[in-house]
């Protein structure tokens, strides 16, 4: 891989914008793909998000928080907006945004019900492309909606193709571009092509509209005054905003097609048709909608001013046809030399090489055309589902004062103890249709891909989330807005430390955010020790732990049985918190003594928490029959181990931290406390173990292991994850093993049964909302973990240590080896075969059959425990990213 991290013309631009010389990152891909049914614009008495604001709302509902669109971009404080929206004189709607189900609607909770994809992005956004598939027949809404309501659980999910809509290639292609000339100065090119075998019409509106901040009676950050648009000709208008300026909007003319009009409205909510009051304007949100598919012109305003405001292409293209429509956005501070013409063109073109050169500087050289397609189709899913994220919960609990009071049990209700947290901020999300909205353990993961384009827009992120508008005060991050106080594995620590340690190339190390984010962590570390290990004695719960249905109860609820719930995965990850915060202050005591006391700490702690994993009570959450770690019900004094072999029986095996005793030697004072511990605590020191072994020089390298397992017990689970009958699958490592699927673990609680049974594709239940499974599918995040303890337990045991993979096959293979395996597995996922099938696109024949679709690929939430089916949020490429991770690994390896 290329070491020239600072040459290129994209590195530059983010030298600059880190600099603040030039606000590269003012505009992006910011622009949430679905605002409407979430939290935040939630103002029911009972927390019914979905149905408060629905899709038929968002037409003509102005929103409070952000705005939404489709293929289309924002400033970094969402004030002004660029989106596409389309007709084909078939629909009932203007397509202005992205369709899907809601969570009770579908079969298996919310989904995204379109084609879209996308296909690149710089960090600074200095070039973006995203491609979207629109049918020329009507577009099946209801058809959507009650196939999907009438399938049980145990069907899968009727899909926009299964309807038929894109047969004999009845359809649109809709390439969206953005290319920067300049901080403020956008060149946007809509390309539109009729896929379909006959001549068909399309409508094409390219839409500029502000933000309303307007309207809710508030001031002060963020509510600015109205702003507005004007026309200045027919193919051109000025946008004016109290704090953005002047920018002008202008549409080339396009050549064989008759000139757009420009239509103006207000975007303001249509209370006449949502509520059957008076309009307190005369032209509302929905104005292009009544224009275009109803015919109602006298919808927009004829004087040519508004919020909002579109030029009216109308293309009629025959089969193959296309057309491109250009458009630019600038700053009266940025006014270009020449608007349209060859240089337009020109710069796109230069704008696609400096993405080419940035991205070659940074994938290895070795990667196979396809590898490559995958590694960036991966980074421009990870760029483009950044989003303008803007939640205050004090005010939105309150409600605003030009509005109706919302009901006094919003009080009482969902989030009332964060009155602290204000986000305002463009936030990597996990999905921006499905989840548009941060879920703390997910950006966690996004930030180990991140470090390697943008590591400073990683660090951001990952201070951002410890930052006291953010953490509570009690030390809890914040989950997700669905729930903020919903507990999510620790795992910002395990970030902070990777980010750290990928940036610190060439002697740089930056340890003023090592030390930044170090002090906020123990204040996240404190909170977990003091409300999640109920009795004082090392054994954690924590809830759910993101694993959504994984075990035999709903763990984010009171237990069915009564009793108390010692959970694996939950103390594992406590052990894992611990082993982490102590790398970090051995890495900070290097330079500051003051930190090998609190080294100190976690050494102690992680060696407790081991000694209870797997001593307490004479076992302790280890299961000598079966070889593995379990949950363990306790009630009435008796203590029932839950036998469901899941990955909660494998997040022990994570917690792995080795320290070498030459880096030991310039601690003393962490020195001599290690070796009375070790010397007098033999009833905890057992929990470690040392080894010694030539260094290439002639000498003895010493280094301990702190790990959970033992390399009897490592060896004992590595058995079952490698086994495919159990764990181990063609594409990655199952989150519950297969052998659930004959031998279900059932539970009777006063006559209801609990199952839990190897469910390897969408969950059969209604848990957490049924539109994630834990138990059979692959994962990503977990299996990256994974991944990573591999390649430390053999940087520890080495070449000696080795296990049969798969089981039962005869070919071993060292921990190394073993990782690389399972990298590649979870790379075949996104790869063509022989037959040009990839696993993640399943049996779907337009990603095989058909050239305009063979080359695009999907990054899904989770994946099939045996085919490797894309399954989940079709567009979570957060941490399923992190197949670049994968990718780079195994060609380093081979380098």
């Amino acid at each position: 891989m290329s070491q020239n991290r600072g040459l290129g013309a994209e590195a530059r631009r983010l030298a600059e914008d880190e600099r603040r010389d030039h606000n590269w990152k003012r505009w992006g891909p910011y622009l949430s793909e679905r605002q409407w049914g979430t939290v935040r614009e939630d103002y029911s008495p009972g927390g019914t998000s979905w149905t408060d604001f629905p899709h038929a709302h968002a037409r003509s509902r102005a929103y409070r928080w952000g705005e939404d669109g489709l293929l289309g971009i924002t400033d970094r404080e969402c004030r002004l907006c660029f989106a596409v929206a389309l007709w084909n004189e078939k629909d009932a709607l203007l397509k202005e945004r992205l369709f899907g189900l809601t969570g009770p609607q579908g079969n298996h909770g919310e989904d995204v019900k379109e084609e879209y994809f996308y296909l690149d992005s710089t960090p600074t956004h200095s070039y973006l492309e995203a491609l979207y598939k629109y049918p020329q027949a009507a577009f099946p809404y209801e058809r959507l909606i009650e196939e999907n309501q009438r399938r049980g659980r145990d069907a899968p999910e009727f899909e926009l193709p299964d309807t038929g809509v894109f047969a004999e290639r009845r359809y649109f292609d809709v390439r969206a571009e953005y290319a920067k000339a300049g901080p403020d100065d956008l060149l946007i090119r809509l390309t539109l092509t009729n896929a379909g075998p006959e001549t068909a019409r399309l409508h094409v509106l390219p839409t500029l509209w502000f933000r309303n901040t307007w309207d809710w009676g508030r001031t002060g950050e963020g509510y600015w005054p109205r702003p507005h648009m004007t026309a200045l000709s027919t193919h051109a208008l000025v946008a004016e905003h109290a704090s953005l300026g002047r920018f002008q909007w202008h549409a080339e003319p396009v050549e064989g097609h008759p000139a757009p009009p420009l239509l103006f409205t207000e975007n303001e909510t249509n209370r006449e048709r949502l509520f059957g009051v008076p309009n307190a304007v005369p032209h509302v949100k929905d104005a292009f909608h009544d224009a275009v598919v109803q015919g109602r012109r006298e919808a927009v305003n004829p004087a040519g001013t508004g919020t909002k405001a579109a030029f009216h292409h109308v293309l009629e293209l025959p089969p193959g046809g296309q057309a491109v429509l250009r458009l630019r956005l600038f700053s009266e501070a940025q006014v270009p030399a020449q608007l349209f013409g060859e240089s337009f063109d020109t710069l796109f073109a230069q704008r696609i090489a400096e993405a080419d050169e940035f991205y070659d500087s940074r994938l290895p050289r070795t990667l196979s055309p396809e590898e490559r397609r995958v590694a960036r189709q991966a980074y421009a899913g990870l760029m483009w589902t950044k989003q303008f994220y803007h939640y205050a919960v004090k005010p939105w609990m309150e409600g605003d004062p030009a509005q109706p009071a919302p009901p006094p049990s919003r009080l009482q209700g969902r989030n009332r103890d964060w009155g602290h947290l204000y986000n305002r901020d463009i936030i990597s999300v996990p999905d921006k249709w499905e989840y548009p909205w941060y879920a703390a353990w997910d950006l966690a993961f996004h930030m180990i891909p991140f470090a390697r384009v943008d590591p400073v827009f990683a660090k951001e992120q990952l201070v951002l989330f410890l930052r006291e508008w953010f953490m509570h005060p009690n030390g809890q991050l914040p989950a997700y807005e669905f729930e903020l106080s919903d507990v999510n594995p620790p795992v910002h620590a395990w970030a902070c430390w990777s980010v750290y340690k990928m940036t610190a190339s060439r002697g740089k190390k930056d340890t003023a955010f090592l030390k930044r984010t170090f002090h906020k962590l123990l204040l996240n570390f404190t909170w977990w020790v003091n409300r999640k290990d109920a009795e004082g004695k090392n054994l954690f719960a924590g809830g759910f732990l993101g694993l959504d249905n994984i075990g035999v109860f709903d763990r984010s609820k009171p237990l069915p049985t009564g009793g108390r719930l010692d959970q694996a995965d939950g103390t594992a990850w406590m052990a894992f918190f611990c082993t982490t915060l102590l790398a970090m202050a051995l890495e900070l005591a290097q330079d500051d003594p003051a930190y090998e006391d609190i080294a100190s700490k976690f050494f102690e702690h992680f060696v407790a928490i081991v000694d209870a994993m797997n001593n307490l009570g004479g076992t302790g959450l280890w299961d000598e029959q079966d070889g593995f770690y379990y949950d363990e019900l306790l009630l009435e004094g008796q203590a029932t181990p839950l036998r469901v072999r899941s990955m909660v029986g494998l997040v022990p095996l994570f917690a792995a931290e080795i320290l070498e005793d030459r880096r030991l030697e310039r601690l003393p004072g962490f020195s001599k406390r290690l070796r009375w511990f070790l010397e007098n605590r033999a009833d905890l020191s057992r929990n470690t173990s040392y080894l010694s072994k030539p260094d290439g020089k002639g000498c003895l390298h010493g280094h301990r292991l702190l790990a959970i397992p033992s390399r009897e017990r490592l060896l004992r689970v590595l058995r079952r994850v490698l086994d495919p009958e159990e764990f181990l699958s063609e594409y990655g490592i199952r989150s519950l093993s297969r052998v659930h699927a004959s031998e279900p673990l059932v539970f009777d609680v006063r006559g209801e049964e609990y199952r839990v049974a190897y469910v390897p594709g969408e969950s059969d239940s209604g848990m957490f909302g049924g539109n994630s499974n834990w138990r059979g599918p692959v994962w990503f995040p977990l299996n990256y973990l994974l991944i990573e303890a591999l390649e430390r337990y053999h940087h520890f045991y080495g070449e000696s240590f080795q296990v049969e993979c798969p089981t039962g096959s005869g070919r071993m293979m060292t921990l190394a080896q073993v990782a690389r395996e399972l990298s590649a597995r979870l790379s075949r996922l996104f790869l063509p075969d022989a037959t040009g099938r990839r696993p993640c696109h399943g049996d779907d024949k337009r990603f095989t059959d058909n050239p305009d679709w063979c080359d695009l690929v999907l990054f899904h939430e989770y994946f099939h425990g045996d085919t490797g089916r894309g399954l989940g949020a079709t567009h979570q490429t957060g941490w399923t990213a992190l197949v670049v991770q994968c990718l780079e690994e195994l060609h380093k390896a081979s380098e």
